[in-house]
């Protein structure tokens, strides 16, 4: 009892560490995706800022060299209507809000709404323009309370000092209004930690202070907010009523040219629901695993007691098994003896099938160089050394067949045991037609076989390969005793190279059982074979990764495809 109490508080314990650690993972992973998609729309929505306040700027600097702008502030006492009507025309075509054009006191000489004589000496930005650079300044009129950002190019006399000062004042919602409502909330605040800009009017002007024991209520100016961290992520705890979010991951980015900080405020509801979900699946499957171990165990005990007892007999049935094993391993071995003896009989007999062919072939080139020597003796002894030599080039030629013939039996002959090569498959048919003439000759059958222009590589055996073809060509004379043809064909596929050996004799009676051992069409008491000539073919074409298919003809006779892989040189090819 004590024993699964500990078990199931350690269970407990392993299971609340995991359920909490992929909670834990799964929370900062979330927040992870949202601080790269939030820096992301941060960037992109204080580029957007910067693009618009860009376009002010730039009008101020151009607006600051115009001609009337720049004759008024060389004389101030001229007449200001033409400035005035530029000023005015060019705050209804940029939506600015005002326009001004300042002497260097300080004092209004136009403006886009009529104002003049106020007074701009004491305004920072003026004094920035004064010193011949751009001034920019954000501020709140006193007067109506709008923001408002504010440039103020100096606009330079020919002889180089500033004359005066084009003040533009643009008020924020031109800025803001394309990007309110959006669903990150974004703001800008200034030096003194005051929202300037944002997309949402409850952080507008409010100053974010982190207040941690401000009690009671809280002034409309300030923003209650607690930090805290959640691995590297700043979180606010956020009391700003029910359109800004409880929990949020805080995002800053610095803007100097506008001398202000883009912040953004990123619901992380969904992502503590996701890490939550996550964390209950896990916590789900613990008890369910736990369930599984539980039964698990009490089940290990219960068969413990049934494998105590089947452990003599387990044992038993295993020396057994090791047994039978190696008698089938034996019987293995014992098979593939007997198959390579099999294959080595059935090249005997064709061997011997052949050897009255090829002693015809032998003595009938011995008998020709017999009588060509003695020929080539009596022209020389007749003076006619032209006679003798041309008999001397026959014997050449009877002996160079003789050596090719007995060259093609003796490669039939031996014992393949290498690993599979390159062959021509040409070369192969060739050797064997040669071997195969004279049994040919004597059914009466005709070969129609065209050499192709080049080497046609395959994978395969030589010996091998000549043993198949020998077999497709002796079960052909033996089908067509009374005369017949046989043709032979290379072909290339898409992926293999094929092999067709065709008859015109009677063709197969069951094609489908061609192949099976001991089966055979001829006749009882035959002395041809024993119907192991083509299952012996199949297991060769097999054993090179080929394959090897017989059917009949439409129009008459017996056809045996062979499909080889081609070579690895005519692959690289």
């Amino acid at each position: 009892m004590i024993r699964r109490m500990l078990a199931f508080c350690i269970f407990l314990a392993i299971a609340g560490g995991v359920t909490g650690g992929v909670w834990w993972r799964s929370l900062n992973d979330a927040l992870a995706r949202l601080e790269e998609r939030g820096r992301a729309d941060l960037a992109l929505a204080g580029d957007r800022l910067l693009g618009q306040l860009q376009r002010y700027r730039e009008m101020t600097v151009l607006i600051a060299d115009h001609p009337d702008v720049l004759r008024l502030a060389l004389d101030p006492a001229a007449d200001p209507g033409a400035a005035d009507r530029l000023l005015r025309r060019t705050a209804d075509m940029t939506r600015s809000d005002e326009l001004h054009l300042a002497d260097q006191s300080g004092r209004i000489l136009a403006s886009s709404g009529r104002v003049h004589g106020a007074d701009l000496g004491a305004a920072p930005y003026f004094h920035r323009a004064m010193q011949g650079a751009l001034g920019f300044h954000h501020e709140i009129d006193p007067a109506t309370g709008r923001r408002l950002f504010v440039y103020a190019a100096p606009v330079f006399s020919p002889t180089g000092p500033v004359a005066g000062v084009l003040v533009t004042r643009v008020e924020t919602e031109a800025v803001e209004v394309i990007w309110r409502g959006e669903p990150m909330i974004v703001f800008f605040t200034d030096s003194d930690g005051i929202a300037f800009v944002s997309n949402r009017d409850e952080l507008v002007l409010v100053r974010l202070e982190l207040l941690p024991e401000h009690e009671g209520e809280v002034p409309s100016d300030l923003l209650r907010r607690e930090v805290r961290q959640i691995g590297r992520h700043e979180i606010w705890d956020v009391d700003g009523g029910p359109y800004l979010p409880a929990r949020a991951l805080h995002l800053t980015r610095p803007l100097p040219v506008i001398e202000m900080t883009g912040e953004a405020l990123v619901n992380i509801a969904p992502a503590e629901r996701q890490a939550l979900l996550q964390a209950l699946l896990v916590a789900a499957a613990c008890v369910v695993v736990g369930t599984a171990l539980y039964a698990l165990w009490e089940r290990r005990r219960a068969l413990a007691i049934r494998l105590a007892t089947e452990a003599e007999s387990n044992a038993r049935l295993e020396s057994r098994v090791r047994e039978r094993t190696r008698e089938l391993s034996e019987a293995n071995e014992q098979l593939h003896r007997a198959q390579a003896d099999l294959v080595r009989a059935g090249k005997l007999s064709a061997l011997g099938q052949m050897s009255a062919g090829i002693s015809h072939e032998l003595n009938q080139p011995l008998t020709a160089i017999q009588s060509y020597a003695e020929n080539a003796g009596l022209f020389l002894d007749r003076d006619q050394p032209e006679r003798a030599s041309e008999n001397l080039a026959r014997i050449n030629d009877l002996a160079r067949r003789m050596g090719r013939i007995i060259k093609n039996l003796r490669a039939f002959a031996r014992q393949e045991s290498e690993a599979m090569s390159d062959v021509d498959l040409g070369q192969v048919v060739a050797a064997t037609l040669e071997l195969s003439e004279a049994r040919l000759r004597a059914a009466g059958v005709e070969v129609d076989w065209t050499p192709p222009a080049g080497p046609v590589w395959v994978r395969g055996g030589e010996v091998r390969l000549q043993q198949v073809l020998m077999n497709l060509l002796a079960n052909a004379a033996d089908a067509m005793q009374g005369g017949g043809a046989v043709t032979i064909r290379i072909a290339r596929t898409a992926e293999r190279v094929r092999l067709t050996v065709a008859d015109t004799g009677p063709g197969i009676a069951e094609p489908d059982r061609v192949f099976d051992p001991f089966y055979s069409t001829k006749e009882v008491g035959a002395s041809e074979g024993m119907g192991l000539g083509l299952s012996i073919s199949y297991g060769i074409v097999q054993s090179f990764g080929g394959a090897i298919v017989g059917r009949n003809r439409p129009e008459g006779g017996a056809e045996f495809a062979i499909e080889l892989d081609p070579a690895r040189k005519a692959q690289a090819a």
